[in-house]
């Protein structure tokens, strides 16, 4: 067999082998019907996961999705809980949206809820939340006077303070409270995804902390309120949005690093995707190697070659998607309750 025809049919045998993988890549729903908007999302292991959401909603399944236990928080019944961070079965943390900024925190399984922050000051509107660890977080909020919110904790959630070094906010620009992942936190980085008139990655590098912040704009479609990044992953650095009011637009709605060639791309080594996800994409999430899940209203897309190229696995609206911290198990969530698991 000559050498170029044994190169053809590996070439064709990898790409019929990409093809199947793709469409054997579902979503199924597990749930749905419920009156809540979810949008918090943290996937304990392949058994417990936490759900929050609007009408002070959280729910909490320990036997990987199938069953769930739901709850409207006591005394909280009106509070928009866009954000959760869960350690266990027992132990976990909402974040509210809108007035009063709150933060709670359960450490019986969400029979009980107990007031770790409260602010009703109505500049303060808090966006996402992450843990580097067991204890130290971070809650993201919007700007004021000129600068992002940054809470802090380094006892799990019991006590939080305002951050050391608060990110400086340009005119017009924000961050998005649609899927806890505008704010991403490690032992090395602290980063932040924001939108609006500007759209910009904010990264706080650990090793010189708490020194300064570098700030990288990104090619995501900006310039208007409803448009700019509203989230990035835990890993490679891919970053997704685009427009919710305009949502099945597809220009300028995902970027990704690591990668050379003729792609549109800024100073920093940055491209737009050469294939992008299905329109506005609020929720990005790392599966592993090089495969993401995104997902928006428009539907949930996956690339296998690190944000490159996107394929569109399901018509269905969600708003967060995640991956367990100690497992394999993909959730994803969105409005009317609705809970879907990711199929590989």
């Amino acid at each position: 067999m000559k050498t170029c025809d044994l190169k053809t049919i590996v070439v064709l045998f990898s790409i019929l082998l990409l093809s199947t993988s793709l469409m054997a890549q579902t979503i199924a729903v597990l749930q749905q019907g419920k009156s809540t908007s979810i949008r918090g999302l943290s996937v304990v292991d392949d058994s417990v996961t936490w759900i929050s959401g609007s009408k002070g909603t959280v729910a909490i399944t320990r036997n990987g999705g199938k069953n769930w236990d739901w709850q409207q928080v006591k005394g909280f019944e009106q509070a928009d809980f866009r954000d959760i961070e869960a350690f266990s079965d027992k132990e976990a943390v909402i974040m509210s949206s809108g007035t009063p900024a709150l933060i709670l925190k359960t450490v019986d399984g969400g029979v009980n809820w107990q007031v770790k922050y409260r602010n009703t000051d109505t500049a303060y509107f808090f966006d996402a939340m992450d843990f580097a660890n067991s204890k130290h977080g971070l809650v993201l909020g919007d700007p004021i006077k000129g600068k992002f919110i940054l809470m802090e904790t380094v006892d799990g959630g019991d006590n939080w303070k305002m951050f050391d070094n608060l990110p400086k906010a340009l005119p017009g620009e924000a961050a998005f409270a649609a899927s806890g992942t505008c704010l991403r936190f490690d032992k090395n980085t602290i980063s932040i995804v924001t939108g609006g008139s500007i759209s910009r990655e904010l990264v706080l590098y650990c090793d010189s902390y708490p020194t300064y912040w570098t700030p990288n704009e990104t090619l995501l479609k900006h310039e208007k309120s409803s448009q700019g990044a509203f989230s990035l992953s835990s890993s490679y650095g891919v970053i997704v949005g685009g427009d919710y009011k305009e949502d099945h637009q597809t220009d300028s709605v995902s970027e990704y690093y690591f990668y050379s060639g003729k792609e549109i791309s800024n100073e920093n080594g940055v491209f737009l995707s050469k294939k992008p996800p299905s329109g506005f994409q609020s929720c990005v999430e790392f599966i592993r190697d090089k495969i993401f899940l995104s997902t928006g209203t428009p539907g949930s897309n996956i690339t296998t070659d690190g944000g490159k190229t996107w394929t569109k696995i399901d018509d269905v609206s969600y708003n967060v998607c995640r991956k367990a911290k100690h497992g394999k198990l993909v959730l994803l969530a969105g409005n009317d309750g609705k809970i879907g698991i990711l199929k590989i």
